[in-house]
């Protein structure tokens, strides 16, 4: 079966987890990336991955059906920003190699109240933009790194039944950080969208 880019993005993925966790070295990863871009069927991947725990190729992966908004991001030696206008999947997974990630959740829904980002900073960084009156549960590690923010300034407390963000995962050599920032009107949360992305050209 032939593969899409979706699987190779799954693929890469892999092996960034596996940096992180000391399985294969920098050069390593670099190498295998090439050969899985360059994969056209699901074979092409098994000797790649054949040596990680936990991997399988046997079949696509579609993480987005049935759920609502994007349930991944990921930067490879370049930058993306996302911004939620609509319903939060109740998982989303954030992956920055050598790339920053920016989320902003400014206008976005949590329909059941929890939503959980399991962000993965690989020398880069990922920067999490929340509204003031969501509540933040940051769990991550920081690993030559630092993983952190969303504290309310001057220990205000929450609103009770305010939807809840839980962030985990590690930084290594990167940073995660979480900022609070008020809630503005759609025209100008576009306009300072399309001012980030004509910064980054």
């Amino acid at each position: 079966m032939r593969v899409a880019d979706s699987d190779r993005e799954r693929m890469a993925q892999l092996l960034y987890e596996a940096m992180g966790a000391g399985r294969l070295t920098t050069a390593e990863v670099e190498s295998r990336l090439d050969l899985v871009y360059a994969a056209k069927t699901f074979a092409d991947f098994e000797p790649i991955i054949a040596d990680l725990p936990a991997a399988s190729p046997a079949r696509p992966v579609h993480p987005d059906d049935g759920v609502p908004g994007p349930r991944g991001s990921v930067a490879v030696m370049s930058g993306v920003a996302r911004r939620f206008d609509g319903v939060l999947p109740a998982e989303h997974v954030s992956r920055a190699f050598w790339g920053s990630v920016r989320l902003d959740l400014r206008h976005a829904e949590f329909p059941d109240g929890l939503c959980t980002i399991k962000a993965r900073a690989v020398m880069g960084g990922i920067r999490i933009v929340v509204p003031e009156d969501v509540v933040v549960d940051v769990r991550g590690v920081g690993l030559m790194g630092g993983f952190g923010g969303g504290r309310r300034p001057g220990g205000q407390r929450s609103t009770v039944g305010a939807p809840v963000l839980r962030v985990t995962g590690f930084a290594w050599w990167g940073s995660v950080k979480v900022v609070r920032k008020s809630r503005e009107s759609p025209r100008k949360s576009r306009r300072e969208h399309r001012s980030s992305r004509r910064a980054r050209r």
